[in-house]
């Protein structure tokens, strides 16, 4: 049984953001741009605050993410794996670090399962007000990408 309110935003993986209730998907897929990992939050979640989590018992040699995930913690989490983060910082960094450019466009990967996400409108369209079965059908559409 769940031990939460029936009702809490949580639960249903509801949050607000500047156009209202949202859902954000943070996604994990390997280097040929396989999914292997989602995880469901509310939609005012910050992208870095997921991300140890997101990679915990992955090991990879480095790991591409975009600006919203830059912070000295997850940098340091990366580095402490033997990785190397291949992040661009954000423009308000005070010192910025440098990244492999030519490496960081291999990102376009995850961006393109993504896309292949967005061509199912149940997906998007936030029909499901429950996570577990928006969850499902997420698993169920990423094991159509494996497929493939």
């Amino acid at each position: 049984m769940c031990n939460c309110k029936k009702n809490k935003q949580e639960h249903h993986g509801l949050g607000r953001s500047c156009g209202g209730f949202s859902t954000k998907i943070h996604g994990v897929c390997d280097a040929l741009g396989m999914p292997i990992l989602f995880t469901i939050t509310p939609g005012q979640t910050s992208d870095y605050t997921q991300a140890i989590h997101c990679i915990s018992g992955f090991t990879f040699k480095s790991l591409l993410a975009g600006k919203g995930y830059d912070s000295n913690s997850f940098r340091q989490h990366i580095e402490g794996k033997g990785s190397i983060p291949v992040i661009p910082t954000r423009k308000n960094r005070i010192e910025p670090v440098q990244h492999d450019r030519h490496l960081y466009k291999e990102r376009h990967k995850i961006e393109c399962l993504f896309g292949f996400l967005k061509h199912y409108r149940r997906l998007f369209a936030g029909f499901d007000k429950s996570v577990v079965k928006f969850k499902g059908f997420l698993h169920f559409v990423a094991s159509l990408r494996w497929l493939k």
